[in-house]
């Protein structure tokens, strides 16, 4: 089975000097001589998929039936690591992995597969109780089934004529390994298993598939982690907001799961905003798998989309269904979403107009629910992509509901409009801080909010 979709003309359009400057960034990371899968376009096994030239393995195909149970495993399979070393004993270094895929329950009450890969650290736990257990959320990888947090886990830099793929959350998932604590990574909803498109920044969707990998860690064979570990919840941009809703829903939705922290890291509370923030930015192609999105979870949506899209718009849609992060910065980075709609008026415009798609998005608000356990919101005072103010929020709207919550506003200098650097550079010079700051509530050392400071910050 192949899914391939026609490019745009957006996709062919000169190359912009902030273009060009992504194109040296990816270049760069290529010749980083990092593990690559190279792909053709080709059919490929019985139940495998081909996305822009890259053969998904037939693992990644749900069956039919699901079991009864969220966070039941539906299958696992060994996984080697992409990058990874030799121990004296033979076994690899940071550990071992087993890919997964468990069902969970979308934002429709439907069950769903979701894949995602399980890794038991070699490190010790040299804390008390059994070792804990992280379940790591992905910031943004893109829509195609290629882009799978757990395939890029496997193969680091994934390379065709169509696609650039590479796992830039390896090294979060390498230092939480390195605290002895293990860690399970959620693919969300539709990236790898290949019977939907993916869900992306959709709060309920994410938020399930999270705390249902937790569920679903406990079931892997030889994994360490007991019903008695203590579980964290680690995610930047869309694995922020990912981890702060399943912390909200965690109560209601998986109350047996010992959460004893979670890290928000710039995370996406109200779409709104953050569509604004993202139109003509580097990332603008999110735009696109955020409406693919909705339209498919939401028929209210789908209509509004259909009165407001214009055929290029439907082709770009189509187009960055399956597409990565690299190739969205290359084929629509710094695209005006006004070249997508039928009135020139840009889609954060079109939604706040129309009571049908303001009232999607004001469903997808995250804090209005109060988290379980501390969570820590960190975010860049110089954020433009996701922008810092509506994440400062979220802090604001815990606190006010009685969350224990700590809030870092990270101050760098600006770093350059809209090209992705204010956005990235404060997951990369804090995320230290944030394994800290995650492995001290796994070893059950005190915590002290700063709720009270939160007029006064930045």
């Amino acid at each position: 089975m192949q899914r391939r979709l026609p490019r745009t003309d957006l996709a062919s359009s000169p190359p912009t000097p902030g273009r060009r400057r992504l194109a040296i960034a990816v270049a760069t990371l290529v010749c980083a001589g990092l593990p690559t899968l190279t792909a053709t376009a080709a059919d490929g096994p019985t139940g495998a998929v081909v996305s822009r030239g890259v053969t998904i393995p037939a693992f990644y195909t749900p069956p039919g039936e699901l079991p009864d149970r969220n966070g039941a495993l539906v299958r696992h399979e060994p996984m080697p690591l992409g990058l990874s070393l030799p121990g004296l004993d033979g076994r690899q270094l940071p550990g071992t992995a087993t890919r997964l895929m468990y069902r969970s329950t979308d934002s429709a009450g439907q069950p769903v597969a979701v894949t995602g890969a399980y890794i038991e650290p070699r490190s010790a736990w040299r804390g008390d109780g059994p070792r804990p257990l992280v379940v790591l959320a992905s910031g943004t990888v893109g829509q195609g089934d290629q882009c799978a947090p757990s395939f890029t886990l496997e193969h680091p830099l994934v390379l065709s004529g169509e696609t650039v793929a590479f796992g830039y959350e390896t090294l979060a998932v390498y230092r939480l390994l390195a605290t002895g604590a293990a860690v399970v990574v959620t693919d969300y909803v539709g990236l790898g298993a290949t019977e939907r498109l993916h869900t992306y920044v959709n709060r309920v969707d994410e938020g399930h598939a999270v705390l249902d990998a937790a569920r679903a860690a406990l079931e892997v064979p030889g994994a360490s982690v007991t019903s008695e570990s203590r579980v964290g919840l680690y995610g930047y941009s869309q694995g922020g907001g990912a981890s702060a809703s399943a912390a909200e829903l965690q109560p209601s939705y998986a109350p047996e799961i010992p959460l004893a922290g979670t890290y928000a890291g710039a995370p996406p509370a109200d779409l709104v905003s953050v569509m604004k923030g993202i139109d003509g930015s580097a990332l603008a192609g999110a735009l696109a798998w955020s409406i693919n999105g909705f339209a498919q979870s939401d028929p209210e949506l789908r209509a509004v989309v259909d009165a407001n899209v214009n055929a290029t718009g439907r082709a770009a849609l189509a187009d960055a269904s399956t597409m990565c992060v690299g190739d969205a910065l290359f084929g629509y980075g710094f695209t005006r979403s006004g070249r997508w709609t039928t009135s020139g008026r840009s889609v954060s415009d079109v939604i706040a107009s129309d009571p049908v798609a303001r009232a999607v998005l004001d469903r997808q608000r995250i804090g209005r629910l109060t988290p379980a356990g501390p969570v820590r919101v960190a975010t860049g005072t110089q954020d433009d992509i996701v922008p810092h103010q509506q994440a400062r929020q979220l802090a604001v709207d815990w606190c006010r509901n009685g969350a224990d919550v700590s809030y870092d506003a990270i101050v760098l200098p600006n770093l350059g409009d809209k090209i992705l650097t204010n956005h990235l550079v404060p997951a990369v010079t804090d995320q230290g801080t944030a394994v800290a700051w995650l492995a001290d509530r796994l070893a059950g050392r005190p915590f002290h909010s700063n709720c009270w400071t939160m007029p006064f910050q930045p």
